[in-house]
């Protein structure tokens, strides 16, 4: 017998706080009869922040940015199929709620705002209460509104010795560009405010769909570059430092010897232990990139989410 591999899904816990009182967002969906959490399988070649993205807009009409994961709801299907969601949490605003978009469709019927006790009552499904639960302990402590520290590792490059020139010149090859492309929109998802660059071209060259896709200018600096990490002139703590003063999320990307560097320094500065689990998630393949996801309240009380993606390329 061959067993089917699971559906891949992605959603989001999307939020808002109403006179004092925080509000969650569900979908009565009209194919199923149902009320459940916004969300919809994940496409090839997408990667799972993306495809959250995206099924939240087609949904409900909403663009977000995705705050920390919430955790993973397991389940089988009417057609005796496992399918595993991902959720996150997404703050939604009156900005946002007035350029959204929601026509009742085929899929789904309506949208509703719900307190926390009637939607642990209305939800049709007990996954999805375990989610709720989930962010009901996470708001009552304070840290459901985050920033996020987004360490990239720069896309497959030439070999060093394939290059003829300065180690910091040598470009990325085909399938790094297909990873600096296959991330941006993962990256995007959590709304990053500035893009840092260490200043090697495979670095720069790794951010630069991204920039164009959120209209961020990239500045580089050599505080996270190799060069400077091998000669000792690399300056990692000033760089954390003012990223977590400022509390709005931003992109590093930077090379294999630095970004456990950066974490070391992020976990330290937010109080985080430094488990062996945690430190694998510094040890990121080219083309990756972690997420590092830091309370507005409580930055010192360590990270409320941490999460490793890669781009959905053959």
């Amino acid at each position: 017998m061959t067993t089917l591999p699971p559906v891949v899904a992605a959603g989001a816990v999307c939020w808002r706080v109403l006179d004092g009182e925080v509000k969650i967002l569900v979908v009565h969906r009209a194919s199923y009869g149902d009320i459940s959490f916004p969300k919809g399988k994940v496409e090839p070649r997408e990667t799972l922040p993306e495809a959250a993205v995206r099924e939240l807009r087609e949904e409900t009409g909403l663009s977000v940015v995705l705050g920390a994961p919430l955790g993973v709801a397991e389940y089988v299907m009417p057609t005796g199929t496992d399918k595993v969601v991902h959720y996150w949490t997404a703050e939604i605003n009156d900005h946002e709620l007035e350029l959204a978009r929601f026509t009742p469709n085929d899929e789904i019927a309506a949208l509703e705002w719900l307190t926390v006790p009637k939607a642990r009552k209305r939800l049709s499904y007990s996954h999805d209460v375990g989610i709720l639960e989930s962010f009901a302990s996470r708001f009552k402590a304070g840290n459901a509104r985050t920033f996020a520290f987004i360490a990239v590792r720069h896309g497959k490059a030439m070999p060093a010795g394939n290059w003829d020139g300065p180690d910091s010149t040598r470009p990325l090859m085909h399938r790094g560009s297909d990873q600096a492309i296959g991330i941006a929109k993962g990256i995007d998802a959590f709304g990053p405010q500035k893009i840092i660059s260490s200043t090697a071209v495979r670095c720069v060259a790794t951010v630069e769909p991204l920039s164009r896709l959120a209209a961020l200018p990239i500045k580089t600096t050599a505080a996270i570059s190799q060069d400077a990490f091998e000669d000792g002139t690399g300056d990692v703590t000033r760089i954390v430092a003012k990223r977590l003063k400022r509390q709005a999320s931003v992109v590093l990307c930077s090379h294999g010897p630095v970004i456990p560097q950066i974490l070391d320094e992020l976990a330290e500065r937010t109080k985080t232990e430094l488990t062996d689990s945690l430190r694998q998630c510094g040890e990121l393949n080219t083309g990756e990139f972690a997420v590092f996801h830091v309370s507005t309240r409580n930055p010192g009380s360590g990270f409320v989410g941490v999460e490793v993606h890669a781009a959905a390329i053959a």
